[in-house]
């Protein structure tokens, strides 16, 4: 299984984007996707995630109701809308899939994608 995220880029605060993340490859029915993030000198935190049948989504406390996480299983792509962007949500967006609904710990990484926000 590959995960493949795009969308990243500059943007002003106060803005948007969408990040996407396609899977190739096998994934088994079941698996939740989400979204991770690494800001510079910082650890990797949880962001979102989203349960294999979209019916139930979780939020890290700094992003809620700013972004919003959804999925297309025909095309085996997990999405995050991210509005209202500040400077601190600055970081390398990576997306993560895994059986376990919580992503405590996901077995499949994408390869990132920077998003900056400017003040």
């Amino acid at each position: 299984v590959q995960l493949q995220a795009s969308g990243g880029g500059l943007v002003q605060a106060g803005g948007s984007l969408n990040l996407s993340c396609a899977a190739s490859g096998h994934l088994s029915r079941g698996y939740a996707m989400g979204w991770f993030r690494q800001a510079p000198g910082k650890e990797r935190q949880f962001v979102g995630r989203i349960t294999w049948r979209g019916d139930t989504t979780g939020y890290a406390d700094s992003v809620k109701g700013r972004f919003t996480i959804s999925k297309d299983n025909a095309k085996n792509t997990v999405y995050l809308r991210m509005n209202s962007l500040k400077p601190e949500d600055t970081a390398i967006y990576y997306c993560a899939a895994d059986s376990d609904p919580m992503l405590r710990r996901p077995k499949y990484w994408g390869q990132g994608t920077l998003v900056t926000v400017s003040s």
